[in-house]
This record gives structure tokens, sequence and C-alpha cells, in this order.
């Protein structure tokens, strides 16, 4: 999971009452698909909040290729891990 997005632009949230519950969906603006739900059960420290994005919905891509891929801009939001 997550505590909040790098692009907060590209993503909407809705109200969720499906299977009897109440929750915030976390959608893909551009494509309208469905990313995950957000839940207000996160760090403290990090804004309480935790996004629990399906892993179908992501691709992921190793730090040293993100410039090719052409996410460069989002190298400085990545913890470079050795």
């Amino acid at each position: 999971s997550f505590t909040k997005p790098i692009e907060p632009a590209y993503v909407e949230e809705l109200q969720d009452a499906t299977l009897g519950m109440v929750r915030t969906e976390v959608r893909s603006k551009h494509g309208d698909s469905h990313l995950g739900h957000v839940f207000p059960d996160g760090p403290p420290d990090r804004g309480g909040l935790r996004y629990c994005i399906n892993s179908a919905s992501l691709r992921f891509i190793h730090r040293d290729d993100m410039e090719a891929e052409g996410y460069g801009e989002y190298l400085n939001q990545v913890e470079n891990v050795t």
C-alpha cells in the first residue's frame, strides 16, 4: 500500500457503497479504471491514509530504468535503495 498518490491530479476518489460497506474508491482520472481503495488507517506521521492499490493496475519500473521509460521527473520521489 501507499500513503499518497505521486500525482494527485491523475486520480479521483469516489464513494463506493458496494459489498455492504462504505469506502473510498480510487480511479484513474484519464482511463476511468478502478485502481483500488483508500482507507483512513495509514501511518499518522504520513497523513493517516492507506492507499490499497490493486497490483494488476500497477506497472513496476526499476528505478534505474525510470528515465528511459519516461518517468525521470519522478526520480526524486522514489528512494534509492541499494
